[in-house]
C-alpha cells in the first residue's frame, strides 16, 4: 500500500466499518470511535487512514452472508456512526460561530 495516495470516500467508509467492528468487539469505547469516525472524514491519503487503525489487530474476514441479527447490528452501528458524526459537526458548527 502506498501510504502518499490519496483515500477514497470507499476507503473512508471501508474503516469506519472496521472502527464500528472493534468498537462492537470492545476494543475502542464510544468517545474513541466518535473521534476516530471524524478523523477518518478528514483523512487525505491511505498513510492517514491506515494510522487511525494502526493499534488495532487485524480483523477476520467478512462473512459473505451475515445473518439477520448480524445486519441488524451492522445498520445499528451506521445509524449511530451517523449520529455521532452529526454531533461532531454541529459541535464544531456551534464553536466556530461564536
Amino acid at each position: 500500500m502506498d501510504v502518499e495516495l490519496r483515500a477514497s470516500d470507499d476507503d473512508r467508509n471501508r474503516v469506519v466499518a472496521a472502527l464500528h467492528q472493534h468498537t462492537a468487539a470492545g476494543r475502542l469505547t464510544l468517545d474513541e470511535f466518535s473521534d476516530r469516525a471524524g478523523a477518518v472524514w478528514t483523512a487525505r491519503t491511505l498513510g492517514d487512514l491506515a494510522a487511525l487503525t494502526r493499534d488495532l489487530p487485524a480483523l477476520p474476514n467478512p462473512v459473505v452472508d451475515a445473518g439477520p441479527v448480524e445486519r441488524g447490528r451492522q445498520e445499528l452501528l451506521m445509524v449511530f456512526a451517523a449520529a455521532a458524526l452529526t454531533l461532531l459537526l454541529l459541535g464544531g458548527l456551534l464553536a466556530v460561530t461564536r
